[in-house]
């Protein structure tokens, strides 16, 4: 064993009681706090993200592309299907999935209530796993069977379960739907499911409907939609992709990515990053200044030792690496601590879901947790950096210390 490590060890194992275990233990417990609240704060904002941005993603695409229309409404103008954009899209390898959609404002009317609603047409190509896990009651439209088709298209709906509510609709009632056009042009629904996005946004406007319902509506022909919705592999390739396409979109032809859409979300979780930042910087430095100042403790409780080492010919650099090996003792006893107590909060959390969250300020009912395993190594890589860096300045005061005052000097 090398001679720092051998006298590293002998440091280490102090009385039980004594003056440097109570000092050890207080700095191991720092680090494991700064560690696990680390991953804590890194799990539970990675968890609000991607819940937020799934949340968004189930009714506004990546990437939006509609027809310029007059006035400001729901409504898009008549898009041809075959256009530059879809000769484009699949040749963009970021592109994951696109579809057709298109919107038509109305009223829905039962007995004794009225709601005014925005229907969103979607087509064969419509991917509906996203709403699978959104799903209440009922069940999707596109399980339909061939008696809910008349004229070309279905009448079944999906709405949301807090429209359902105000409407006091449960699935598999029928409701009126009145468009906002001249002549009104009522149309006889059947809700077939509700959702639940938690999201007020969408839930409290928006029904899913067939595409072959708004076309009619609008007196489109097959070939003739509201917008193209495209969804990227990657969200981070949404500047590229969006781009890419502003080269090839037609005249007349409006462009739009989610984040502009829906900029207040987006804008709240940026925020939430900064603040998560700050935090964690403010638990590192304390934790940090902790350890330098449990270390020069040490080192002054130490100091006969190192007068001893210094008359026996230690150098001081040697003597350092003694102290510093101690330090990181602390800090490696403290970064097991640490995980193993963050990793087993998560998982409560993320098992029995014992923090409740306000569905209305937070668009979900309980904290969300997100196991992102680079993240959490990454946070143990810079406490060992941040934390070997800084363990450096106290045993700069060995170099100071002088053998024949070291070796008088009492406790």
């Amino acid at each position: 064993m090398q001679f720092p490590s051998f006298i590293a060890k002998r440091i280490r194992h102090n009385e039980a009681g004594s003056f440097s275990a109570t000092v050890t233990r207080i700095g191991v417990a720092s680090i494991a706090i700064g560690v696990a609240v680390g991953i804590l704060a890194f799990a539970i904002l990675l968890g609000f993200k991607q819940t937020i941005q799934q949340k968004v993603f189930l009714f506004g695409a990546h990437i939006n592309a509609s027809a310029y229309i007059l006035g400001n409404t729901y409504e898009e103008g008549p898009l041809n299907i075959r256009n530059p954009i879809a000769e484009e899209l699949p040749h963009i390898p970021e592109v994951d999935h696109w579809q057709v959609v298109a919107h038509k404002s109305g009223i829905l009317k039962t007995k004794d209530e009225i709601k005014g609603v925005v229907l969103k047409g979607v087509g064969k190509d419509y991917n509906w796993e996203l709403l699978k896990n959104t799903l209440v009651s009922g069940r999707l439209p596109s399980d339909r069977d061939s008696s809910s088709i008349k004229y070309g298209y279905s009448t079944e709906i999906l709405i949301s379960k807090k429209i359902a509510s105000q409407l006091r609709l449960e699935a598999g009632d029928g409701v009126i739907m009145y468009t906002l056009q001249n002549p009104p042009r009522p149309r006889k629904l059947t809700i077939a499911g509700i959702y639940d996005t938690q999201m007020e946004e969408f839930d409290n406007t928006l029904i899913i409907g067939d595409l072959g319902l708004v076309q009619r509506l609008n007196n489109w022909g097959a070939d003739t939609v509201g917008t193209y919705e495209v969804y990227l592999k990657d969200f981070e390739d949404l500047d590229l992709v969006a781009e890419r396409l502003r080269k090839v979109v037609p005249v007349g032809v409006y462009l739009s990515r989610v984040t502009d859409s829906f900029r207040p979300l987006f804008d709240w979780l940026v925020l939430l990053d900064r603040n998560t930042a700050v935090f964690l910087s403010l638990i590192l430095f304390v934790a940090c200044f902790n350890m330098v100042s449990i270390l020069l403790v040490m080192i002054m409780e130490r100091t006969p030792l190192i007068g001893l080492l210094k008359t026996l010919g230690s150098p001081n650099r040697q003597i350092r690496r003694v102290f510093f090996r101690v330090g990181l003792y602390m800090v490696q006893k403290g970064l097991i601590i640490g995980n193993l107590t963050g990793l087993t909060l998560c998982w409560l959390q993320y098992q029995f879901h014992l923090i409740p969250l306000d569905p209305v300020n937070y668009y979900m009912d309980t904290v969300p947790i997100v196991f992102d395993w680079p993240v959490f190594a990454l946070i143990n890589v810079v406490t060992v950096l941040v934390a070997g860096v800084i363990l450096l300045i106290p045993t700069l005061i060995i170099t100071r210390i002088q053998p024949v005052k070291a070796l008088l000097f009492k406790k």
